[in-house]
């Protein structure tokens, strides 16, 4: 499945019917008169948060969205049909912004919201309407008026509880399958993940969703590697897990870059709660493993977390600490919570469309 998480579409809503103009033809109304109908409204653009889907690939194959005109007046006074609503289904955490990217239209996070983003136009008036002691017999009628239309842009931030960050090869991947179903792509290569990933932990009889997104290099605020794309997916967390790499040469320079790139990107990023973890512990010894952690601390760590996603070392108190920062949720408290992974179970890693 390909992930997608923006969007440009072109969207309009469904112009008036026009009015009638017609004339009473009945057999013993000796003068007739008007009785031309008004026209029915045009469709609205109406945008609907959904669950079940997570990204935004529908709208790459399909780009335009016109709601229906409204019926024509008829004779008789009769009013014309009301065109019905185009309904567009997008996922939670979907953002609708201007053309110029500049201004937020609509802010979908809950499932169900729904926002009539466009108006259809009004029908127009029949010559019925228009008769006064002084016009028996009026013609003009109105055409109705004309729908409205945008070109908007999608944007889709995935809701997540708590955001993975690191550097490429930091070992999210390995700590997401560790903790989750995710079954995220794992490979001994920088950028093994070209897209976010989301899992569900279960810990404690508490729930809560996982996003892990592509690794972060020096100068990912200007462009270098992948970039900073995709940290709107980690925006809506309520805590990030920064993950240290203890093999690599300097730990503490790995913080350094990570937490760098994040306050570059800004968004409220760099003020976020956050969790240091120092990872692959089961690749070092005891002694090394407490050195590093002490120059993270001297470097601005509150406290690290030293675990192993591959042995697992570690990783009940990491949990125990996520779930601090969480609002109290058991999977029995709330058996209508059901969050789902950003692939189905068994699907290859999706992928990244560089022109989204």
């Amino acid at each position: 499945m390909h992930f997608l998480d923006q969007a440009k579409v072109y969207i309009k809503s469904g112009g008036g019917g026009p009015g009638a103009v017609a004339f009473r033809r009945e057999k013993y109304a000796e003068y007739g008169g008007p009785d031309g109908g008004n026209g029915g409204a045009g469709g609205d653009i109406v945008f609907v948060a959904v669950p079940g889907l997570n990204t935004l690939i529908d709208f790459r194959y399909t780009q335009h969205f016109k709601a229906s005109r409204g019926g024509h007046g008829m004779g008789r006074d009769r009013t014309g049909k009301g065109a019905e609503d185009l309904v567009i289904e997008v996922p939670v955490g979907t953002q609708i912004l201007s053309d110029d990217q500049e201004e937020v239209l609509a802010d979908f996070t809950e499932q169900g919201q729904r926002v009539v983003l466009l108006q259809g136009g009004m029908g127009g008036r029949g010559n019925a309407s228009y008769k006064t002691s002084t016009n028996r017999a009026p013609r003009q009628h109105q055409p109705g008026v004309s729908g409205e239309e945008l070109w908007v842009w999608l944007r889709l931030k995935l809701l997540a509880d708590a955001g993975l960050v690191g550097l490429p090869n930091a070992g999210k991947s390995t700590f997401l399958n560790a903790v989750s179903n995710a079954g995220a792509k794992v490979g001994d290569y920088a950028f093994t993940t070209l897209v976010p990933k989301l899992g569900v932990v279960r810990h404690k009889n508490r729930e809560f969703v996982l996003a892990d997104i592509p690794g972060l290099i020096e100068g990912a605020a200007e462009g270098a590697g992948i970039g900073d794309r995709f940290l709107g997916h980690i925006e809506r967390c309520r805590v990030l897990i920064h993950l240290v790499d203890i093999s690599t040469a300097d730990p503490v320079e790995a913080m350094h870059v990570v937490e760098d790139e994040l306050a570059a990107y800004g968004e409220g990023l760099e003020d976020k709660a956050r969790i240091v973890v120092l990872n692959k512990v089961d690749l070092a010894d005891a002694e090394l493993v407490a050195a590093f952690s002490a120059e993270l601390i001297a470097a601005g760590a509150d406290k690290v977390f030293p675990i192993s996603g591959t042995t697992g070392a570690g990783i009940e108190a990491l949990m125990d600490a996520v779930l601090s920062y969480l609002p109290t949720r058991t999977t029995t408290e709330n058996p209508g919570h059901t969050p789902r992974d950003a692939a189905d179970e068994g699907d290859e890693e999706p992928e990244w469309d560089p022109l989204g």
